[in-house]
């Protein structure tokens, strides 16, 4: 593998995935536009953070490309991969964290990423990461069906059993031990990933970053404009606590950002804008809010129920 011909590759699909995605959204919106930023880390690198906010349809989101290389990989790197410590490493991808206005419109989160491990007379190593997930507040089965269907298609030139592990380990992944919950739906979760070759590894992540606006456009567009009040408000902001928890205690890329010296508010700007933790609140049972719960663990989203 050309180190220098491999990223320039990949840099030019994410920083091409950034400008689409931002334009698809601001159409969604209609009404705001999305704000740049762009930064360099002073260790080595830098982005383009671009972030929306009180829009029409999304309450604040962010779509940020950074592409970053520094001496030796931060903890959050090696953790899985010890013998690789020390090395030092290039790091590129694409974030996306999109915060609806509207209760019964889901969260969504993507992430597609490259790193390269160096190492002096030694070949470079290299893995790809990534997927997408979906968190509802007030789901819809079929909502969530199509978004998994979606997963399931692009996955299935890769592999048959491709879909059913990623989405297995999005499942584990994001997964909070300590609420006993899932952070929502679940979709796609990979990491490591070198096992086929550059070009089939490239063309998967491709794969998920297009298929992320394929799964989520069309259920903000069937959504957005469902009729809400301020209960409904209220439970998205207190459900919003949790993803708050997650990004903050279990988030590999949020721990990676902030080891690495990353730009704190680039890192930061998947929280909500608005959250809310109440003391050992409990929904009201046969409520709309209590059905969350039964969408909060693992199962099979092909099969209708």
């Amino acid at each position: 593998m050309n180190t220098n011909e491999a990223t320039r590759l990949v840099s030019d699909y994410l920083t091409d995935l950034q400008d689409r995605l931002c334009s698809a959204f601001e159409a969604v919106d209609g009404s705001t536009r999305f704000h740049e930023d762009r930064w360099k880390r002073p260790e080595g690198g830098g982005g383009r953070t671009r972030v929306i906010g009180n829009g029409a349809v999304f309450e604040k989101g962010g779509v940020n490309y950074s592409h970053v290389h520094g001496d030796a990989l931060p903890a959050a790197a090696s953790a899985r991969r010890p013998e690789l410590a020390g090395r030092s490493f290039q790091a590129m991808g694409v974030s996306v964290v999109m915060h609806p206005v509207n209760p019964y419109v889901p969260t969504s989160h993507a992430n597609v990423r490259l790193f390269i491990a160096e190492k002096a007379g030694e070949p470079p190593v290299w893995w790809f990461g990534g997927g997408f997930d979906l968190t509802p507040y007030y789901p819809f089965a079929e909502d969530c069906r199509f978004w998994h269907q979606t997963a399931h298609t692009l996955c299935a030139p890769f592999g048959e059993n491709v879909y059913a592990e990623h989405k297995r380990w999005c499942d584990e992944y994001f997964y909070l031990k300590h609420r006993d919950e899932t952070r929502g739906v679940g979709g796609l979760f990979f990491d490591d990933l070198n096992e086929w070759d550059f070009d089939t590894c490239f063309a998967y992540m491709k794969a998920v970053g297009d298929g992320y606006h394929a799964a989520y456009q069309p259920i903000v567009e069937k959504r957005k404009d469902h009729a809400f009040g301020k209960r409904e408000i209220d439970f998205q902001r207190y459900r919003r606590g949790r993803y708050v928890e997650f990004n903050l205690v279990y988030d590999r890329g949020t721990l990676f950002g902030l080891q690495s010296g990353g730009r704190t508010e680039s890192i930061l700007m998947s929280l909500p804008a608005v959250a809310h933790w109440r003391y050992d609140w409990q929904p009201q049972p046969g409520s709309p809010e209590a059905k969350l719960a039964e969408y909060l663990k693992p199962r099979d989203w092909l099969v209708e129920e």
